[in-house]
């Protein structure tokens, strides 16, 4: 059987989200899948991404990594995708580019593929179960099979979010990830491949 296609597909204003796409990239290759990772395109206008420093420095060190098409969903057999919350939703680049599959979700090529999220906020009670309720709400209509970690392992008592990764950036934004997060990362990663695995196995 042929190694598991998995797309980690994001938005990141600042970088943290970037940093877990990162990792989500490495735990997938290191459970066996081909992966690609691609970030979604940037719709702000250059006064807002300038007016903060942090997101203007990552749009500058992120403006020539490849961008996500529609072509790299179809291709897989699972896709993470990932999102900073936005008042409790997933953020408008993000959904800008699940709003343009359609041609694809109509052909039926958006189904029957493994599905999960991971999201960032300033605070521990911003958004973040919310965000990824709605994110999944777009992929239950994709015809996906969701596969959030839940609590598989003992390690989710210690990230605490069921539903998929998420991190408190804290009041400045500038909160590194931890161990635990990492952990909880690299656990979601190989849930997804492993069961997408069985899924292909089963043609």
């Amino acid at each position: 059987m042929s190694a598991v296609k998995l797309s980690v597909i994001y938005y990141s204003a600042t970088g943290t989200i970037h940093k877990m796409a990162e990792r989500l990239t490495e735990a997938g290759k290191q459970a066996g899948a081909e992966v690609r990772l691609r970030q979604v395109a940037e719709l702000a206008p250059e006064e807002a991404i300038a007016s903060n420093a942090a997101w203007s420095q990552h749009f500058d060190d992120t403006k020539d990594e490849p961008k996500a098409t529609a072509d790299d969903v179809v291709w897989a057999d699972a896709v993470l995708f990932g999102t900073p919350t936005r008042y409790g939703n997933v953020a408008s680049q993000l959904k800008q580019f699940l709003d343009t599959l359609g041609p694809q979700w109509q052909q039926g090529l958006l189904a029957d593929k493994v599905y999960a999220g991971f999201t960032a906020s300033q605070t521990a009670h911003g958004g973040q179960e919310s965000t990824l309720l709605t994110l999944y709400n777009v992929l239950i209509h994709f015809g996906g099979i969701l596969v959030p970690p839940g609590y598989t392992a003992p390690l989710k008592f210690t990230d605490g979010n069921p539903y998929g990764v998420s991190h408190v950036t804290g009041p400045n934004n500038d909160a590194p990830l931890t161990d635990a997060e990492y952990a909880a990362l690299d656990h979601m990663a190989q849930r997804v491949v492993r069961v997408a695995g069985r899924f292909k196995g089963e043609g």
